[in-house]
């Protein structure tokens, strides 16, 4: 019989996944003596309610994020393989082997050279949408990042539409539960996606451009290695800010709100607000032990414990008033993008994708508001807006 506080909480219950937060914070307030730290047997791990057991999970080294291959193995290999050889799926030193050719990449200067190109994308974005009515996330939030990571890549733009297909059909596996349909489509998309990016690692071996690709396949990754890193880039570096976005977006305008006068304020609010990324879990590489309560908590070798990312921005520990989305909100100690090892490498690319194109709508747009309800993509783990309609009269 274990010692520490269990959480009966279902994180695949239409009510959990529509608003998790007054959940979250029952449970953080339940489980208060041992820190936020709880036993959760339907998915036979620990979950993490609270900020600094959270960070924690995200810090210590002695607990690893570490790939199993999903089965049955033959169906499943495309989409293993993407993952068996990605950075975020290894830990040091086979992760810092995989992440360092791509922090050399972004530190050539990469991203900051795209700030124009972000800028002129925007601008042409909103020239092309009905001021009367329009889907946000379709015809801007969405697009954007899209084309922004196909030319940091050297992806051709003509298939943006096919990389946000892929991009949806593989981050769906990463839910609770997913269902034989979403194994599928997976396993396809993954087929698909790692054929495109084997297609142009070959080309820019033959012939090398100005992009990020060119850079991977000078590097010492083997060739599984580069496609997992392009799908992982192509994935990740349009996924966070399009559903930060829409989930910013959409707070904001439910409250009459518009950007502060700090606008990368108002983007770190978006980023706490409510998070894109809601469970990242990780393994005990030996037993750990949690002390931010009254109680403490072992974590043996071998189990697993989740850090809930988007219950560790809203706690009141931490965070003034933290219900409420304050656009020039300072300090902002989120953990959106993670600590540590494992801290995203796409957050300056996302920050300076959010920080042009949210003003960049509003000073559009100057009255925009919402023109109905936004429908949620109804996932857990990744978490945002399949569509959010607006309108609005053109400055």
């Amino acid at each position: 019989m274990r010692s520490v506080p269990t959480t009966s909480i279902d994180l695949t219950d239409p009510e959990v996944v529509a608003d998790p937060y007054p959940h979250f914070a029952r449970e953080r307030e339940e489980h208060a003596a041992t820190g936020g730290v709880a036993w959760h047997e339907p998915s036979g791990m620990y979950l993490t309610f609270a900020h600094a057991s959270v960070g924690q999970v995200q810090r210590d080294r002695r607990l690893g994020r570490l790939w199993k291959d999903k089965e049955p193995l033959d169906y499943l290999e495309p989409f293993n393989l993407l993952h068996r050889n990605q950075m975020m799926e290894n830990e040091p030193p086979e992760h810092t082997r995989l992440r360092r050719p791509v922090a050399s990449a972004f530190a050539r200067g990469h991203v900051e050279r795209l700030r124009p190109r972000v800028r002129e994308l925007a601008a042409s974005l909103l020239d092309d949408v009905d001021p009367a009515g329009f889907d946000v996330i379709e015809g801007y939030a969405e697009p954007l990042p899209v084309l922004v990571i196909a030319d940091l890549l050297g992806v051709p733009r003509s298939y943006a539409h096919d990389l946000r297909d892929w991009s949806q059909a593989i981050v769906r596996m990463y839910e609770v539960a997913p269902s034989q349909e979403t194994v599928d489509n997976a396993v396809r998309a993954s087929v698909e996606f790692a054929g495109l990016a084997r297609e142009l690692a070959a080309e820019r071996r033959a012939k090398p451009a100005d992009d990020l690709i060119t850079d991977l396949v000078a590097t010492e990754l083997d060739d599984n290695e580069v496609v997992a890193a392009v799908v992982l880039l192509l994935n990740a570096g349009h996924e966070a800010s399009v559903n930060v976005f829409g989930n910013g977006l959409t707070a904001m305008l439910r409250r009459g709100l518009r950007p502060g006068a700090d606008v990368p304020a108002t983007v770190e609010e978006m980023l706490r607000f409510d998070s894109a990324l809601q469970l990242f879990e990780r393994t005990a590489m030996e037993d750990v032990e949690f002390d931010h309560g009254e109680q403490k908590v072992v974590v043996e070798e071998g189990q697993k414990i989740a850090a809930l990312l988007g219950a560790a921005n809203r706690d009141p520990a931490v965070f003034d008033r933290p219900d409420e989305f304050l656009v020039d909100r300072t300090p902002n100690s989120h953990l959106a993008f993670g600590v540590g090892v494992h801290f995203c490498l796409g957050a300056p690319l996302a920050r300076m994708e959010l920080a042009e194109s949210v003003p960049a709508l509003f000073e559009t747009f100057p009255d925009l508001a919402l023109t109905g309800e936004p429908e949620s993509r109804g996932t857990f783990v990744l978490r945002g807006y399949r569509r959010v309609p607006v309108g609005g009269s053109h400055a």
